[in-house]
């Protein structure tokens, strides 16, 4: 009898959409399936990384976890997915899924093409590509909102060519999907929901399911068992970008850029969340991920920035040893950052003082 391919979830979606959310509400209900995750951090702090293996549930072990700090995945994949998934199935203890999870900036086509590389597609199917959508922000018209700025920004820049760039990676991720995750559905109305998946539906030239969901929580079995074999068929879900490489055009992510800043332990936590929501706007970021050591608190606070709304949660108490810091990335579009002026900004606030003091 041939050998059962393993199944492999693509699960991909823009900035802050909540992808390692759905992870780990997967992971919490594996149902005795053995996940191996592959991550791939925009930046060079494995937030997702670092929140996944804290989990502290049996399928979320760090012998399961592969996290790629490489750059974009999509422009690494014979350098860093290929070993990654060669290790995976080198194991003795086979693993029942494969989840990857991609950076909000990497196209999903070039990786889901990689499984047809032969070293991986005699053992390893695409079971699907899973998109999400913060309907909440789509709803807010965040891109709509957005387009003329990126616009004026990118033809002020006469070293970049794709026009608009934040839209088109919002599309080649729904062209790409099998399935369609609306999430943060509860934060906006029935109508305005409407709206978003009408939108959505418009970016692609199949028609794909679309459902929504809350805090990334759907049962195990809309997630997994889609049997797409993606593979086979991506070949008809170009990229804007592939349709620019066979006309000789440069692929690059020079449209974005990323930054570490490193702080002490925060004095006030909900001044300091207030402090970060106004510096989002301030600064046009993007989004802003990371941890926060909180003073008077033996756990480590998880903070996850769109815009002006701010997520944050207690994971896990600091190790014995661990450095208590205050470690984020800021992520937002090439030269739109002032990276000195926001890490300033952001030690002040940590310190529970005013960024001019």
């Amino acid at each position: 009898m041939p050998m059962q391919k393993i199944p492999a979830t693509v699960i991909t979606g823009f900035l802050g959409a909540g992808k390692t959310t759905l992870i780990r509400n997967l992971l919490e209900n594996a149902g005795g399936r053995r996940i191996a995750l592959i991550i791939n951090e925009f930046g060079d702090l494995g937030v997702d990384g670092g929140i996944l293996k804290s989990c502290g549930i049996e399928s979320c072990t760090e012998d399961d976890i592969v996290e790629l700090n490489n750059g974009c995945i999509c422009c690494t994949v014979a350098d860093d997915f290929l070993p990654a998934m060669e290790k995976l199935l080198s194991r003795e203890a086979p693993v029942d899924h494969i989840v990857i999870e991609t950076s909000g900036l990497a196209l999903p086509q070039p990786l889901v093409a990689a499984f047809n590389w032969p070293q991986v597609k005699a053992r390893v199917t695409v079971d699907g590509v899973v998109t999400l959508i913060d309907a909440a922000a789509v709803a807010g018209g965040r891109f709509a909102d957005d387009e003329d700025k990126v616009r004026a920004q990118r033809e002020a820049d006469e070293s970049l060519d794709h026009d608009n760039p934040l839209e088109e990676l919002f599309e080649d991720q729904i062209r790409a999907a099998d399935l369609i995750i609306l999430n943060k559905a509860d934060l906006i109305d029935a109508s305005a929901l409407d709206a978003v998946r009408v939108e959505v539906a418009g970016k692609s030239a199949r028609a794909v399911t679309s459902i929504p969901a809350e805090g990334g929580r759907l049962p195990i079995e809309v997630l997994l068992g889609l049997n797409a074999a993606t593979e086979d068929q991506i070949a008809l879900r170009r990229s804007h970008h592939e349709i620019e490489h066979e006309n000789g055009e440069p692929h690059d992510h020079d449209d974005f850029e990323s930054f570490v800043v490193t702080a002490g332990p925060v004095a006030d936590a909900a001044a300091f969340t207030r402090g970060l929501a106004r510096l989002t706007e301030t600064h046009d970021i993007l989004r802003l991920k990371g941890f926060a050591a909180i003073e008077g608190k033996p756990s480590r606070q998880v903070i996850q920035a769109v815009g002006r709304r701010i997520d944050s949660y207690f994971d896990r108490p600091w190790a014995a040893g661990e450095t208590r810091e205050t470690r984020l990335v800021v992520i937002g579009l090439h030269d739109g950052l002032d990276a000195a002026a926001i890490a300033a900004e952001i030690r002040a606030l940590a310190a529970g003082r005013s960024a001019a003091a």
